[in-house]
């Protein structure tokens, strides 16, 4: 797995992961998630773990979960197709987005859109 990592703040906007499942687009609609939050900075934290445990939840279900506007502070959301794991949006300290995937073409996507965007 290839992997970008990129500033959370572009400028004054930050980047929430709604905001990342949305720009995944077709990429991402398809997958399963399983979450882990080390810091639950909202009450939404404690339901996104529940409802990503054992076989996850699907990218619609998690959309509908984080929006609107839900920083998160070192969390982890790990995509899932047919069992493997393919894509990994790992939030750090609510200032840097790792994005690690199976599918480079993701990558690319995702690096036109924020600017400072670097390999990992």
């Amino acid at each position: 797995m290839k992997g970008i990592v990129f500033q959370a703040w572009q400028g004054p906007h930050y980047v929430t992961l709604a905001e990342l499942l949305v720009r995944l687009g077709s990429h991402g609609l398809a997958l399963r998630w399983r979450l882990e939050i080390d810091e639950m900075v909202d009450p939404r934290c404690a339901e996104l773990e529940r409802r990503s445990a054992g076989t996850g939840m699907g990218t619609l279900t998690l959309l509908s979960l984080t929006t609107p506007a839900l920083q998160l502070i070192d969390a982890e959301a790990s995509g899932f197709a047919d069992g493997a794991l393919v894509m990994v949006l790992t939030e750090v300290d609510s200032s840097l987005w790792e994005v690690r995937a199976t599918d480079e073409a993701v990558l690319r996507d995702l690096a036109l859109n924020y600017r400072g965007t670097r390999e990992l």
